[in-house]
């Protein structure tokens, strides 16, 4: 089973913002494949489904961000799920708006909910997808830039990652995470 692990903060006040990419591609995946993502479980909503194939538990943290790792390492010890079978996506201000990065590891890059994740799980070798929601401007606090909403032309830009997000997940888990990476992460830079 895999574990797609969308990150944001609950709650109304925290919808459609920059730090919620998460859930709304986690949102994606539900309505494509048909997976109700309203059971609360593992301090999270979550759903139970198939994707091509593959069983997959969908999963929106619902601890508030910099806590998003008590809700994995929940899921995980409750299906035992291996690390490399855990897909996390979040949202990345050093990317572009709408740019997507796949790795298979790595550290947490300053994000507080990855951080959080790694210390949970005792690893930094689970993969993740980093949507760009574009660079803090100069003088802003990074707590109300993550926090704050798209305009009207990054949400076209938004809504098209969103998809390709979770096309890159699908990917992920029926090609390989390399072929993933070799694909989205050359995409923006040959356009």
């Amino acid at each position: 089973m895999y574990l797609i692990a969308g990150l944001g903060n609950p709650t109304r006040e925290y919808e459609k913002t920059r730090h919620n990419v998460g859930f709304s591609v986690i949102d994606v995946l539900a309505d494509k494949y048909n997976i109700d993502v309203s059971d609360r479980k593992h301090k999270a909503l979550c759903g139970r489904g198939v994707i091509e194939g593959e069983k997959v538990l969908l999963l929106k943290p619902q601890t508030f961000m910099n806590l998003s790792g008590e809700s994995i390492r929940e899921a995980v010890d409750y299906y035992k799920i291996d690390p490399e079978d855990i897909i996390v996506i979040y949202d990345d201000i050093s990317l572009d708006p709408g740019q997507l990065r796949i790795r298979l590891k790595g550290s947490a890059g300053g994000h507080n909910g990855i951080k959080n994740i790694i210390a949970h799980l005792g690893t930094q070798e689970f993969p993740r997808i980093k949507v760009g929601v574009g660079a803090k401007p100069p003088k802003m606090d990074l707590a109300d830039y993550v926090l704050s909403r798209f305009g009207a032309e990054e949400q076209k830009l938004m809504d098209e990652a969103f998809g390709e997000a979770a096309e890159a997940a699908v990917m992920m888990m029926t090609a390989g995470a390399e072929r993933a990476m070799n694909h989205y992460n050359a995409k923006k830079k040959a356009e």
